[in-house]
This record gives C-alpha cells, structure tokens and sequence, in this order.
C-alpha cells in the first residue's frame, strides 16, 4: 500500500467515529468520484453511503449536477478520462479504462462520443464498434451494428446524437442518432433492454399542425447544416414512439457572408466562424486574425417557436469576451441546452497548447456567466472526445 492509501484509510478510520448524521452531511458536498474512492475504505463508511436516506438526498442533488468529461489518449491502456463539475475545484480522473481493457484490442483507436447518467459512449476506430460503459454498475457492453452498418469514428457527429440513461439503478440506455437516409431523414434508435435496432422515417411538416406544442419536451437531433437553413429532428424523449419524429427545417436569416455552417475553426483567413449545435441551439463564435486568430464575438442562436427559423438570443458581453479569449490555431466545440440554461465549451489549440472555455447562458435570467477551470496537463494533451453531461447517481 503506498503512503496516499495508507494516510486516505487512517483518515477514514478516524473519520468514521464522527456521528452518521454530520458524516451524511459532509459527504452531501462531495462530487460523486470522492464518493467512490470513500465507500472503499472503510465499512462504516459504505454503510452510510448506502444507506437508503443517503442515496436518496445525494442523488437528487447529485443527478443535476453538470459534468464536462474530457478523454485523453495515450496508449490504449493508459488513457484517462477526466471528469470536472462546479461542485469541486479539481479535475477527478474516471476509472474507465480498467473497464474498457478487457474488451478492446490491443492498438484499438478509442474515441468518446457522449455521456448520460452513469454511462458513457465510446466508438472505436478500427473494429468500429460501440461501446457503452456503465460506470455506476460497473459493466461494459458493445452495441450491435446499426442498420447502416458498423461505422467509423469520423462517421459520428456530435450534434446528431443523444444518449438516453435509464432510471437509477438499472443498466437501461437508448441510444439515439439522426442520418440522412436515401435523401430522407431518418432516426435510428437502440434500445439496450431489446439489445436491438429500430429505425424511424420522420415526417415531413404539413404547415397546418400547432407546431409550438408539438416541439415541447423533445429531443432535438442535428440530421444536416447547409449555409441557409439546417435539417433537424425533434423526437419524443420516451421509447413509445406514440408520434414520428417531425421535421425541423429552420432557416438562417443572417447576412450573405455570415451564411456558413461549420462546426470546426482553422487558423485560415476564409474561415472566421465557427457553428457549434446542441439540442435546439446554435453558437456562432466569430474571430478574427490569421495564422493566430483570437475570437471577438460569441452569438446564442435558438429554434424559433414553430421550429421555422433560428433567432438570434443573446451574446457574450465585451467584457467577458476580453477576459477569457487567448490566442488559438484550432477550434472546436460542444453545446448542451438544459432546464433553460446554455452551456457551451470551447476547446482551442495554439502550437500544441490546448485550452477549455466554459461559458454559460441562462435564458430567464438573461446573463452570462465564466465557469474557470483548473488546468491539468494541457501540453500535448491527445484529446479524443468531450462531452457535457449530468445525471452521474450513486
């Protein structure tokens, strides 16, 4: 036993005399990875964590917290997930791979498509498969092929997929994505109960149907992005399926020169925008400069009420702007619209350097916030995959 596990069991040893209920209540503040490494040390200390009262307050408090989960690979048996939410200062590394080892073969190329709940995605490279984790029950499962057939990992992309966890406890998931079919859109929906594929063809709008009720409560699955409208899927968020998926055709009604859709920013004169979807939102962040660019301006764009046109919402005060953007050679980013909150991360690099940008929009409030984020060994840093989560229960 090395000296940290010997001076984390002494602590819990001592720990544990405290009374049950100031025990609860220290560990009401703890993010769940701190939970984990807890419940390993000492019985008396599982035996709270367990206990029915317990679970049932940290996971309520808990299953609304925001996660960003960031995947650095090295050697396939040596990658890390990181994991940060607000409730901590620190980045918690998940133990993920220990799971993923068993499974995968050795020179496999690993990336992570998205989390919800205790589960997490990931598509690998060469076997093209999908792999879904589950953190919470400690079990691994791979996912059959679609009915488009096994698929590599730059055939995924992040604004057309959603991963769907099901109740506490169980090892229940769906997994939901929409493609371009044929030249119609259709969604393509797994369920892990069946361990089956299904696939629906989405109706078209009649331009006769009370679209605002009909887009309540939905799931919104990005299918294309062209330079004057997109293609989107609203989908209903139970496994019925009582009603098809609608389609969405919103327009963009910005000037000619701001008509690009894109999802990835270079150091290129010719690209000044970068298009960031989620949900039922869009992030146009707009920059200027060559080689080196710094971004000036950050736009929220959501779905109008009939799903018709995307309006322009808010954007990022001056001053907020000044105060996190850095020089940066690429860009990326990824986009979660949830309980009327936007949060959107920025992910740049300039000569190897990588940095994360949390921004936040609440849309009752009006007001933008800075989420700061501790560093962690950024230099060289091979990402392969980031996503904002919630949802993580004991």
């Amino acid at each position: 036993m090395d000296n940290g596990s010997r001076n984390l069991t002494s602590n819990a040893v001592s720990f544990s005399l405290l009374p049950s209920e100031l025990i609860e209540d220290i560990f009401l503040r703890l993010a769940l990875p701190e939970i984990f490494r807890l419940k390993c040390v000492s019985k008396t200390l599982t035996s709270v964590i367990y206990g029915n009262d317990f679970r049932t307050e940290f996971n309520l408090r808990s299953s609304s917290d925001t996660w960003l989960f960031v995947y650095k690979k090295r050697s396939p048996r040596d990658s890390v997930l990181y994991g940060f939410t607000y409730r901590s200062n620190r980045w918690f590394k998940i133990p993920i791979v220990e799971f993923l080892f068993p499974i995968v073969p050795p020179g496999e190329d690993l990336y992570f498509l998205t989390a919800s709940g205790g589960f997490f995605l990931f598509a690998s490279n060469n076997c093209r498969e999908l792999i879904a984790v589950n953190l919470t029950l400690n079990t691994v499962k791979k996912i059959p092929p679609s009915p488009l057939g096994p698929r590599g990992t730059s055939s995924w992309r992040r604004s057309g997929l959603k991963l769907i966890a099901g109740p506490p406890d169980s090892d229940k998931f769906r997994f939901l994505f929409a493609e371009l079919y044929e030249n119609r859109p259709v969604l393509f929906e797994y369920s892990s109960e069946t361990d089956t594929w299904k696939s629906y063809e989405a109706k078209e709008d009649e331009g006769n149907e009370p679209r605002v009720s009909q887009l309540k409560e939905k799931v919104f699955l990005s299918v294309v992005h062209r330079r004057n409208d997109s293609i989107l899927l609203a989908v209903e968020t139970n496994d019925h399926h009582n009603n098809p998926p609608l389609v969405l055709r919103p327009r963009f009604n910005g000037e000619e020169q701001e008509r690009l859709a894109i999802g990835f920013s270079r150091g290129n004169a010719a690209i000044s925008r970068l298009h960031v979807y989620g949900d039922s939102c869009m992030v146009i962040v707009r920059s200027e400069g060559e080689r080196v660019r710094v971004f000036s301006c950050i736009e929220v764009w959501g779905l109008c009420k009939d799903g018709r046109g995307w309006k322009f919402i808010s954007k990022v005060p001056t001053g907020l702007v000044d105060k996190v953007r850095k020089p940066y050679g690429v860009m990326m980013g990824c986009l979660e619209e949830r309980d009327g909150i936007v949060r959107v991360v920025l992910v740049t690099n300039n000569e190897g350097v990588w940095d994360l940008i949390w921004l936040c929009y609440e849309m009752g409030s009006r007001e933008w916030s800075w989420v700061p984020l501790p560093e962690f060994r950024m230099k060289g840093l091979n990402m392969a995959g980031i996503t904002i989560s919630s949802g993580l229960t004991l």
